[in-house]
């Protein structure tokens, strides 16, 4: 290795330093909180390091977004693109963000559970026509379609069973990042359902049993 592939990649290595920092105190503190001064005090450097890799608050933040975002198009696409049934391709898809979401937990709670304005311009998805605009919303909406062919749905359902599983998948990976304490067995058994779950969603064939079924299985009549 060459002193210049060793610059660089020590310079890789403090950018992505200074990223996991402000994740972690956007996560802890709110992005109102986040400033140079309070990622230079977490990684033990001067403010005057941090200006030396990013321009701004702002850039490190963009930075985040993006890095986030091509990680899951990255895990989208290579899911879309496999052999196999549309059940098994979703299955796989799910399974795949999950996973890509888990290996670096604090960017992607940094990223979509932030409320300002700018970050929502990367992370809203349930507004009417979203499957048009979101190219991951629209990867998951294709496939609902392709597992639904034949059967008489509207595109404004696959679009709204399609936000449906975003949400759901978002509120399950929140659960299993704040939930530390369950074992590596029962989060696989976990994920397995949910997954499974999201198949039979995306179906459309998750009707609402009859009352009085329910209500004889609880033994109220």
């Amino acid at each position: 290795m060459t002193i210049e592939d060793r610059r660089d990649r020590e310079k890789q290595q403090m950018k992505e330093l200074i990223l996991q920092a402000a994740a972690h105190i956007i996560v802890t503190d709110g992005y109102d909180m986040l400033s140079i001064r309070k990622i230079a005090s977490q990684i033990e450097y001067s403010p005057a390091i941090i200006y030396h890799y990013f321009n701004n608050k702002d850039e490190i933040l963009n930075q985040i977004l993006l890095q986030g975002y091509e990680n899951l198009m990255s895990a989208l696409t290579e899911s879309h693109t496999l052999a196999g049934s549309p059940e098994t391709r979703l299955k796989y898809l799910t399974r795949k963000y999950i996973d890509t979401a888990l290996e670096n937990p604090d960017q992607f709670l940094a990223v979509q559970l932030n409320k300002s304005s700018q970050v929502q311009n990367f992370t809203s998805y349930l507004f009417e026509g979203a499957a048009d605009e979101k190219p991951a919303l629209k990867i998951l909406a294709k496939s609902i379609e392709e597992i639904c062919a034949g059967q008489n749905v509207t595109d404004g359902e696959i679009e709204m069973t399609a936000q449906i599983i975003a949400a759901s998948t978002l509120g399950f990976i929140t659960k299993l990042i704040i939930e530390q304490d369950i074992s590596a067995q029962r989060r696989k058994q976990l994920i397995d359902r949910f997954t499974e779950t999201v198949v039979r969603m995306a179906s459309l064939k998750m009707e609402a049993q009859p009352i009085n079924s329910v209500m004889k299985r609880k033994g109220t009549i």
